[in-house]
């Protein structure tokens, strides 16, 4: 039986998670991106305004991460992230100006609440176990029908983290994907909460690296190819229109459609995605941070959410950012290097800068959306969808894209192998 060829549509890090994950398995892979170059919401470029390069976006890994570190440990860039070796995360609040440390407890037990110092100023270590309750929140329920969505913790604590892992506001927001996340990551403790971000950006530790694995695994790579429309029959896809290429869909072969939720609606008939997105704005300053700054801050009562220094930049994001968005660029620069001066203690005028706005930056994270997002295996029999807007069981985060990649590849090698079963089988029944 001839190996068939794994069609991967989409270049983001859901379709080179499929992509790298079945080339080193040994299958032929066909990589295809509308845009012309890979990483889609992952990626960096240099930016002209600062004369640099940035990320389009902030994004932070946690050391609990598995399925996105061992994507990067496929590609042997796990080193290519920076952060600290326990898990501590700084906060400022601009309205009082108080500072202060949240420290977690290695192991699983949150010994840290028991300590003054270690949790938010103004709350008790009592007050902190009414997070249980969203561990066991059942799907269509959100987060303020759990837990209460006021008070010094929730104010200062579980908002900026909440809102930083759903984009969505959380009192809103779905609580069956909060409690995924405090699953996956406070329930485990603090080995499993490191921060950690990609030091030379994110395309040179997600994006180059797997396309250049991908080359050395015989892989074949199309940029600037938009997939147009899909030939469906029967069970099966059985062409890909590309504009004016068409590619044939041989019997053997598979496909794995890595785009973005519209678009899978559009292209494959009743399959239902999220509708409604939220959108993230970044911003970017050229200066160089001074020395104890924290590499990751959160900030309560600003524009800004989080500030990340780097070595040559500072920049700051905000979630569900819908209320921005059509802001002025200046506005947008001066109101979030005010709260940058704030948490930082400078003192300096407004350097160059760059705002990158992203309208339909996640899938909204609301209960009814995250109904609608589908699974990966599709009714027909040769096509299975990635992308952070699949059922991960996550919100849309580069770790439930990647989770989604390797669920994709799963199913394809299900497919193949149930074929090569059944052709053996029919094999056998053949009497000589």
């Amino acid at each position: 039986m001839r190996q068939g060829i794994v069609h991967v549509v989409g270049a983001g890090v859901a379709g080179l998670s499929a992509a790298t994950a079945l080339a080193e398995d040994g299958r032929s892979v066909r990589l295809y991106e509308a845009a012309p170059q890979a990483g889609g919401r992952c990626r960096s470029y240099v930016d002209q305004a600062l004369a640099t390069t940035i990320d389009n976006g902030n994004h932070i890994i946690l050391s609990g991460n598995h399925a996105a570190l061992a994507y990067l440990d496929r590609l042997g860039t796990r080193d290519c992230l920076q952060g600290p070796d326990r898990a501590y995360f700084d906060f400022v609040d601009l309205r009082d100006g108080k500072r202060w440390r949240i420290q977690l407890s290695h192991g699983r037990i949150p010994w840290w609440i028991l300590s003054k110092s270690k949790r938010v100023p103004g709350t008790r270590a009592l007050d902190y176990l009414k997070l249980i309750s969203l561990r066991f929140a059942q799907p269509g329920t959100s987060i303020g029908d759990v837990i209460p969505c006021e008070g010094a913790l929730y104010e200062r604590l579980w908002h900026p983290l909440l809102l930083a892992a759903l984009n969505t506001e959380p009192p809103i927001a779905s609580a069956a994907l909060a409690g995924a996340v405090i699953r996956q990551s406070l329930e485990r403790g603090g080995k499993a909460c490191r921060p950690l971000t990609a030091r030379a950006g994110l395309s040179a530790a997600f994006i180059d690296p797997a396309i250049a694995f991908l080359e050395r695994h015989g892989a074949t790579i199309h940029l600037g190819s938009r997939l147009r429309s899909v030939s469906l029959a029967g069970e099966r896809a059985n062409q890909l229109f590309f504009g004016d290429d068409v590619v044939e869909i041989a019997a053997e072969d598979q496909v794995i459609l890595a785009v973005p939720a519209p678009v899978a609606s559009q292209l494959l008939p009743g399959v239902d995605t999220p509708v409604e997105h939220r959108a993230i704005v970044n911003g970017h300053f050229k200066i160089t941070p001074g020395a104890g700054t924290p590499p990751i801050l959160g900030v309560v009562g600003g524009e800004a959410e989080w500030i990340f220094s780097y070595p040559d930049r500072i920049s700051t994001t905000t979630s569900s950012a819908d209320r921005l968005v059509d802001l002025p660029r200046e506005v947008l620069a001066e109101r979030l290097w005010s709260d940058v001066k704030k948490a930082l203690g400078l003192s300096a005028p407004m350097p160059p800068w760059q705002i990158v706005k992203e309208r339909r930056a996640t899938f909204a994270a609301l209960p009814r959306e995250d109904m609608r997002r589908p699974p990966a295996k599709t009714r027909w029999s040769n096509i299975a969808l990635a992308g952070d807007y699949t059922a991960t069981n996550l919100p849309a985060t580069i770790e439930g894209a990647i989770r989604s990649g390797a669920t994709a590849a799963d199913i394809v090698q299900r497919m193949v192998n149930r074929s090569k079963d059944a052709s053996l089988s029919s094999r056998k029944d053949v009497k000589i």
